[in-house]
């Protein structure tokens, strides 16, 4: 190779590190950007975009808006205005191209003049799936896939597992001692962790569409589950979802209070039919499903909060049989633990009762994903290694 083709070879190389460079550091504002729609967007994805100018100049940024609002894409549009045209876009996920509560993105990326747009991945919504992308690139725009992928997949898990299954992300809250009791011997349970962690565990309320419960633990705490302490404060409280397959919760206290929250009550055909009554009464949507053993069939329940209510990520904050439930019917995508420390011996109630298997091979496989101090305490959140594969 020649002196002279050298220097073009290390110039073109040079240049596109530059733009992988530039492209990267965009979608990083745009994830940044993701992040603050979080409590806003669901149903919707909570997605970012940014938009450059043809000179490389971030002129406009945006994030989805509460339903029915704008579309990150063109949030970030209006914001850059005529200084999009020939620019570059950079958003998290696949712009859709149809025609939903608001028009379809990938026209108004067309007709805002942009050259050129980067997607992070793909939308696995049916209604997109790869259109939006054959879209942009059919009106002769270059369309790159895959900038910092990995960390827009983690950010946008719960709305992908919803997507692929047809059924709300499961994450199950667990406070409990160095050595798994949740419970003390005398049934004393409040508080094993400090005012941080429940700081922390309002946070992760709000990120939720909905906080499940079991009939044990609505007898025993009549609580209100509402997103009380979280900062930013919660744009909307989650759907309060009571599992209770007999009709033993009766339809009174904060549970049934619908100035709080909305109360959403799953149950068989075997509850007494008074308690149903009631139940409606007091302002309760009630769903009837199947049996599963002597509770109602979780996958049926996350399946229904998915398709009839929206619900992305369901936080199940039931006592120590309702959590071995969900794992052995392997439905829990995530666990956040906050773990105190203390002890409270071998008399004190698990955190999770179950059976476990015979054999340390046949055990269930986790990956830590994160581990975080809380005041004194110390939260772990752990995913199901199969879960992370699939989203690898």
């Amino acid at each position: 190779m020649s002196q002279d083709m050298s220097a073009i070879v290390e110039i073109l190389v040079n240049e596109k590190l530059v733009d992988e460079q530039m492209m990267d550091q965009a979608m990083g504002l745009a994830i940044a950007a993701a992040l603050r729609a979080r409590r806003l967007s669901p149903p919707n994805p909570w997605v970012g975009a940014v938009v450059l100018s043809a000179s490389g100049e971030v002129v406009g940024r945006g994030s989805t808006q509460a339903p029915g609002g704008s579309h990150a894409e063109v949030a970030a549009l209006l914001e850059a205005g005529e200084s999009a045209r020939d620019g570059v876009l950079v958003v998290t996920l696949e712009p859709c191209n149809h025609q939903g509560r608001t028009p379809a993105c990938t026209e108004q990326i067309i007709a805002a003049g942009i050259t050129r747009v980067v997607v992070a991945i793909e939308d696995p919504d049916p209604l997109v799936a790869g259109s939006g992308i054959e879209r942009l690139r059919s009106a002769g725009l270059q369309v790159s896939l895959g900038t910092r992928a990995a960390e827009v997949r983690d950010q946008l898990a719960p709305y992908l597992h919803q997507r692929l299954t047809g059924r709300a992300f499961c994450v199950v809250k667990t406070a409990m001692s160095l050595d798994a009791r949740s419970v003390a011997r005398d049934g004393t349970s409040q508080w094993i962790t400090g005012p941080e962690a429940r700081v922390d565990a309002h946070n992760l309320r709000a990120d939720s569409q909905a906080v499940i419960i079991g009939a044990g633990t609505a007898l025993a705490d009549s609580p209100s589950l509402n997103a009380r302490d979280a900062d930013p404060p919660a744009t909307r409280q989650p759907n309060r979802v009571l599992l209770d397959a007999r009709g033993r919760v009766p339809a009174t206290g904060p549970l049934f209070d619908q100035s709080i929250a909305a109360t959403i009550v799953f149950t068989t055909v075997s509850a007494d039919p008074s308690a149903v009554a009631a139940w409606r009464e007091a302002g309760a949507l009630v769903e009837v499903v199947e049996p599963q053993g002597s509770g109602v069939h979780l996958e049926q329940v996350l399946q229904v909060l998915a398709s009839k209510y929206g619900v992305l990520q369901a936080m199940v904050e039931g006592g120590a049989a309702m959590h071995a439930a969900f794992i052995e019917a392997s439905l829990m995508d995530r666990v956040v633990a906050y773990v105190a420390p203390t002890f409270l011996g071998r008399e004190a109630r698990l955190a999770f009762d179950l059976d476990g298997p015979s054999t340390l091979g046949d055990a269930s496989k986790w990956r830590i994903a994160d581990t975080m101090l809380v005041g004194s305490d110390i939260r772990i959140t752990l995913d199901p290694v199969v879960a992370a594969e699939e989203l690898s």
